[in-house]
């Protein structure tokens, strides 16, 4: 008896959660008790008890619930790790084959890039990153492809944190700025690096789309400037979008 009840506890909190992570801005305990239709009293203990794990936190301000670090971390490891990594390198081992050029998919993890899954170009000229890593997302292409399709208030809000330190001359360091940049980004929904992050490394990015309004990841693809121009990964973005919708289908 007293597992079944330990297991049922188990569920509703996945329940919240669950609850939570669907909603773009976060949500109140009116909207997850409305969505789950549990006793207000008993969403509460289980909203207290995800808060005290670091599962759920709380907004200072709006006072909406938010998923937390530890749940943004497990995300992504499930991501990394999962049985359908296998299919997702592929994907990117058949656009690296097709292009030539190291290809990789990425999510955002707050203000930064986490690199879900890379493959290399067998180049000797190139920047090695493994799975895991971050770089600063307004100074990537998949960072601030992200960053476009985000809903405005959590896109400026999200800006709003941003450390806008300069990587090279061409790094964005005004607000003002990566806005407009971000307007162009979401407009042509694809993200470009020029050099941004490390001076003579290009890149674009592609979306990896949940549905018509939300982006969960980016697919990209980088070169040094001395061997392919800017204007010849762009060409490449229809490969790119391919990847993208294939990806997409693991996910789903």
């Amino acid at each position: 008896m007293q597992s079944n009840q330990a297991n049922a506890a188990a569920v509703r909190a996945f329940r919240v959660l669950e609850v939570v992570s669907s909603r773009v801005d976060g949500c109140t305990l009116a909207e997850i008790v409305e969505t789950i239709e549990l006793p207000k009293q008993t969403v509460h203990r289980l909203v207290g008890q995800l808060q005290q794990a670091g599962l759920l936190v709380r907004e200072p301000v709006r006072r909406r619930l938010q998923l937390g670090a530890r749940i943004e971390r497990m995300a992504i490891d499930a991501l990394m790790n999962g049985p359908v990594r296998r299919e997702r390198k592929a994907v990117l081992q058949r656009l690296v084959d097709a292009i030539g050029e190291t290809c990789n998919l990425t999510t955002l993890a707050g203000t930064d890039v986490v690199y879900l899954e890379r493959v290399e170009t067998s180049w000797p000229l190139r920047m090695t990153l493994a799975p895991g890593s971050r770089v600063p997302a307004h100074a990537t292409s998949s960072g601030k492809l992200l960053l476009s399709l985000l809903p405005k208030a959590q896109r400026e809000r999200l800006v709003a944190q941003l450390p806008l330190r300069a990587h090279t001359s061409t790094t964005i360091v005004d607000r003002e700025t990566l806005e407009r940049e971000l307007a162009a980004t979401r407009r042509r929904r694809i993200g470009i690096n020029r050099g941004e992050h490390l001076r003579g490394l290009i890149a674009i990015a592609v979306p990896v789309m949940l549905d018509r309004q939300r982006a969960c990841a980016a697919v990209a693809v980088q070169a040094p400037e001395a061997r392919m121009t800017l204007d010849e990964l762009l060409a490449h973005a229809p490969r790119l979008r391919e990847a993208a919708e294939a990806i997409r289908a693991t996910l789903a």
